[in-house]
């Protein structure tokens, strides 16, 4: 089981009243401290940003065209065949 982390980093923000008051009684709801929910909420927001920043989104007609794609690549380039080939002279590989 890993470890649990030190405590030792700070944040700090400032908020309206009304925001606090929400903030509070949702923390007293769930039986945590006001610092406890903030930092667990903000955790929670930043890795759902992070996970949706890593998916890509496609609609089923955009999955199609990605598909056959894939399943049938247009032929390369002059430019592309001479990239294959300086890429082979650089690296040494076939």
């Amino acid at each position: 089981m890993a470890q649990p982390q030190t405590r030792s980093e700070r944040i700090e923000a400032r908020t309206t009243p009304d925001t606090l008051a929400i903030v509070r009684r949702a923390a007293e709801i769930q039986g945590r401290s006001v610092s406890e929910f903030v930092v667990s909420a903000a955790e929670q927001a930043a890795r759902k940003t992070l996970e949706e920043e890593q998916i890509i989104r496609l609609s089923a007609t955009e999955q199609v065209r990605f598909v056959e794609a894939l399943l049938n690549p247009a032929p390369a380039t002059p430019a592309m065949l001479r990239a294959f080939e300086h890429r082979r002279r650089l690296i040494g590989e076939p």
